[in-house]
């Protein structure tokens, strides 16, 4: 026990290691790593292209070559056409400065009592902080910079844009390399996996690719359509070069949440120059603010959630992690890359975690929800976790996928002591309150024709569970038209069904619910079949999941004539009878 304790915290002490391992890495490699993530972005973008020249004839290489120099041109094009508009901006500029005069004396001469009070202030904050004269007074030093020759000049103006120059070239080379090597890199990551994994790590290959796929393509639709509304908005709000600010506020879009707000900010302040009032500013910013909420609350999560598998929550810890990881790049990068690793985490059992942290796949079963809802003693949650299940699907559906888990849930607690006497009683009293709810809104269907004679009796075989069971089945039959009775626990059945006098066209159903089901439903079987020979007998065993041929195996010698494991087999069961019933009595007439 000692040396499985001790292997256990080695394990756990090296997972450990290995996650900070993986941090630092992503850390000081972020100079290689971050440029190479953009270039496999951009193969994901390009990789269409490629291959529609590819089916036209063009080989693979001079395919790759000319998507590249396609996308250089027409990155260059864009950006010389958005240079240009920006530098006729900024030439009228000069234009509007009267405004902006009129506007900087706004900001910084406040009227009113407000304004007289805040300068108040500020003479009081003066004298406070006026320093007393010194005895000497300090000798003024200026610091002559360097003379400067040419190159060094020219270098430190172009510092600023060549960088981003050279790294964009640095991710149009690797994109290039990406594209060429698609299938040999490929190969190689699953020559890493093994060749044991050639099915899992296929699955989750491709799995990666059409989720970020399919995400790049909404994040451009929705951005292109993000621009165009707002250069639509700004042209008839009346803002000089409207279109270009569209074309701006799309491409910034692709940052997230940083990028909205660059955008938005230039024509504001654009609009704060070049108009007389405070109107049009105002505009530009309720139409921004309009269309990003809209589109960041209604359309992205929407489209995102589909095409990501991501939960919303989790892409923004993502987004804050992988920024502070990375910088700005990443922003860009936050959401491809936490695809990749909620990909990661469903197919590789050792990542599971990150499939259950960062998915937005339900982590618990309507039925486990429901029963954790109840044992909180919360009932209007668990009453919404019901509703929202029977939007899609029928009575029927909802107590065999979740009313009767929810029981056997319960059950397994109860038989082990784990639930108290209060959450139990809360329990059963809320689920049987659920029952009575949906047995008197559930339409019912009216009788079939020639089962009219037949009964379905519905018996529990031991404890309250069962009683639920059994009223639930009556319930069901009910609103199909059949005749259908359940009875109480407590009372001596045998004794009751006696006097009913069932008769060969009904039958008798005793409902048991698992883990403990077989022995308390033998036993009622049993005393059943002594008693009432000639009457079909069956056992439901709720929710069974094993071999119903081993299943009958354990009654012993007083089997029943059917098993049944969920509520719709008995349903079919019955209108099969119903059905059989009507035709011999048609063949009769």
């Amino acid at each position: 026990m000692k040396q499985a304790n001790q292997e256990s915290g080695f394990g756990q002490a090296g997972q450990v290691i290995i996650l900070f391992g993986t941090l630092a890495i992503l850390y000081f490699a972020r100079e290689i790593l971050v440029p190479l993530a953009l270039a496999l972005i951009l193969a994901f973008l390009l990789t269409p292209v490629v291959n529609l020249l590819q089916r036209i004839g063009i080989a693979r290489v001079p395919a790759v070559i000319a998507t590249m120099l396609l996308v250089t041109m027409a990155i260059g094009l864009a950006g010389w056409a958005i240079a240009n508009q920006l530098v006729e901006v900024a030439n009228q500029l000069p234009r509007y400065k009267q405004n902006i005069d009129a506007k900087i004396a706004a900001l910084h001469g406040p009227s009113g009592a407000l304004g007289q009070a805040a300068n108040s202030l500020k003479e009081i904050g003066k004298e406070l902080e006026e320093p007393q004269a010194p005895d000497r007074q300090p000798i003024p030093v200026n610091v002559v910079p360097a003379d400067q020759n040419a190159f060094t000049s020219i270098w430190e103006l172009a510092q600023p844009t060549l960088v981003p120059l050279a790294s964009t070239g640095i991710v149009l080379i690797f994109s290039i390399f990406v594209l060429i090597e698609k299938e040999s890199l490929r190969d190689r990551l699953l020559r890493l996996a093994g060749t044991s994994q050639l099915n899992v790590m296929t699955e989750a290959i491709d799995d990666a690719a059409q989720r970020v796929s399919r995400y790049l393509s909404m994040q451009i639709l929705v951005d292109a359509t993000f621009g165009l509304f707002i250069g639509t908005g700004l042209y008839f709000i009346g803002l000089p070069n409207a279109p270009l600010w569209g074309v701006v506020a799309g491409m910034l879009r692709l940052v997230p949440y940083a990028g909205t707000l660059i955008a938005g900010a230039l024509p504001l302040a654009l609009s704060l120059a070049v108009f007389n009032t405070w109107t049009h500013p105002l505009l530009v910013f309720v139409l921004f603010g309009t269309i990003e909420l809209v589109t960041a609350n209604m359309v992205e999560p929407w489209l995102y959630g589909v095409n990501t598998g991501i939960s919303s929550l989790a892409l923004l810890v993502a987004t804050v992690f992988w920024t502070a990881l990375w910088g700005p790049a990443g922003l860009i990068l936050a959401t491809p890359m936490t695809v990749c690793l909620v990909v990661l985490g469903r197919y590789i059992p050792q990542l599971s975690f990150l499939h259950v942290l960062l998915g937005d796949e339900p982590v618990l079963a309507p039925s486990a929800q429901v029963y954790q809802r109840l044992l909180a003693m919360d009932q209007e949650d668990a009453r919404l976790v019901v509703v929202a299940f029977m939007k899609d699907a029928t009575l029927t559906q909802l107590y065999d996928s979740v009313v009767v888990p929810t029981l056997g849930l319960a059950e397994q607690d109860r038989h082990r002591a784990a639930i108290d006497e209060k959450r139990e009683e809360f329990l059963f009293l809320n689920i049987n309150e659920m029952v009575a709810e949906f047995s008197e809104s559930a339409p019912s269907s009216p009788p079939p024709e020639g089962f009219a004679g037949g009964r379905v009796l519905c018996v529990p075989a031991h404890d309250q569970a069962d009683e639920i069971t059994a009223a639930m089945l009556a319930q069901l039959l009910e609103h199909e038209g059949f005749i259908a009775l359940s009875f109480p626990i407590g009372e001596n059945v045998e004794e009751v069904l006696e006097l009913m006098q069932p008769t060969d066209a009904d039958l008798i159903c005793v409902s048991a619910l698992p883990p403990f089901a077989f022995s308390p439903a033998k036993s009622a079987c049993r005393r059943i079949r002594s008693r009432f020979p000639k009457t079909k007998l069956a056992a439901g065993i709720w929710g069974f999941g094993g071999d119903p041929k081993k299943a009958m195996a354990r009654f012993d010698r007083t089997p029943p004539d059917h098993i049944f494991t969920s509520f719709a087999q008995v349903l079919e069961y019955v209108r099969s009878e119903a059905a059989t019933r009507a035709t011999s009595e048609a063949g009769c007439r």
